[in-house]
């Protein structure tokens, strides 16, 4: 029912949000959405938390500028997709950072105290943070603005993680038996403890290994868009030590970390291109590649690929029957509110 101009901000991935949200009610109810992205310079991500927030203000500020409201004191969301304890709606102790993000003096810290610091040292406008959500949550009520029966959130982006709504009797940190809360699942830890062990292959160890977080979030990376990429990489080195590939040449850029980007994945996947153009991007990659070793190229994309969808299915699955076993019903019609570059950009 909310109506009015709101400003959101949304830090999770590689790029992050500004944006400003018209939301009209009445007869007609309109959302009405302007934003801007902005990319966090690697240095940023992994620098000083002051130096991140002094990034994210300056980021703002240029996102007032831009739509001319710098002297409005608007209310402002702040989406920010890392684990969090929540302590209120206007606080969020972060936890620990995921997906590449190391900047320092901010685990344990409370990230809306940050983003105001942050906006008090520019001097220059003042913001009403009202609200501090994860991603998932904020997918999960935007969807359930347009259909009521969303009650769930999933995000396959950089990371991967999903939001439901429990049943409050079930809520261990919360009183009170009556209604639902919305649960932020952080299903990217998920075998953290070892329980996907069975799974995992020497690709998701060598993967986790060399990863900023290793021994965390062991489901997101073998999923999310930060890790498939690197995943085939990882693969195509031991194909080639084996001598399937590229006649067992394994060229520098090959051993180079992170270079065959998930993106170059989603291309090589798309049913569009012929093994011409898989060649020209292996090329790219200076990669010399014959015909064959294209088609074996593609033949892994596409098994990293559907391996991420099946596990990102089956978590799924779990929560739906989850929230089914709930409501003590035999069928469930629900829907699920999904957002994430990987979602949005895979073929």
């Amino acid at each position: 029912t909310e109506n009015g101009d709101f400003l959101a901000l949304d830090l999770g991935g590689t790029n992050f949000r500004v944006l400003l949200v018209k939301i009209r009610s009445g007869k007609r109810r309109t959302v009405e959405m302007h934003n801007k992205i902005y990319a966090i310079p690697i240095e940023v991500m992994q620098g000083t938390g002051e130096e991140l927030f002094d990034h994210i203000v300056t980021c703002i500020s240029d996102f007032l500028d831009y739509m001319g409201i710098k002297g409005a004191r608007l209310p402002l969301g702040f989406t920010f997709s890392f684990p969090c304890k929540q302590t209120s709606l206007d606080a969020g102790i972060l936890l620990n950072w995921t997906k590449g993000f190391k900047a320092t003096d901010c685990e344990g810290e409370d990230v809306v105290y940050l983003l105001r610091e942050g906006i008090k040292r520019r001097e220059e406008f003042d913001l009403d943070v009202v609200a501090v959500v994860n991603d998932t949550v904020g997918t999960m009520m935007t969807c359930a603005y347009e259909d009521p029966n969303c009650e769930i959130g999933l995000i396959v982006g950089t990371g991967s993680n999903a939001c439901y709504m429990e049943e409050m009797k079930n809520i261990e940190m919360v009183d009170g038996e009556q209604g639902r809360m919305c649960v932020n699942t952080e299903w990217g830890a998920f075998g953290d403890n070892g329980c996907l062990d069975d799974i995992r292959t020497i690709y998701d160890k060598a993967v986790d290994d060399f990863s900023l977080n290793a021994g965390k979030q062991r489901y997101e990376k073998m999923i999310s868009g930060m890790y498939l990429g690197e995943i085939v990489r990882n693969i195509l080195i031991d194909f080639t030590k084996r001598g399937f590939l590229f006649r067992g040449q394994i060229s520098e850029t090959l051993k180079t970390r992170h270079i065959f980007e998930t993106k170059f994945l989603s291309q090589i996947e798309s049913d569009r291109l012929a093994l011409l153009q898989v060649r020209t991007i292996l090329q790219q990659l200076g990669l010399n590649s014959t015909c064959d070793d294209s088609i074996i190229v593609k033949t892994v994309c596409g098994a990293v690929s559907r391996r991420a969808a099946q596990l990102c299915g089956a978590g799924m699955a779990a929560i739906v029957d989850k929230i089914r076993e709930n409501r003590g019903l035999e069928r469930l019609e629900i829907t699920v509110g999904v957002d994430g570059t990987l979602y949005k950009l895979h073929p």
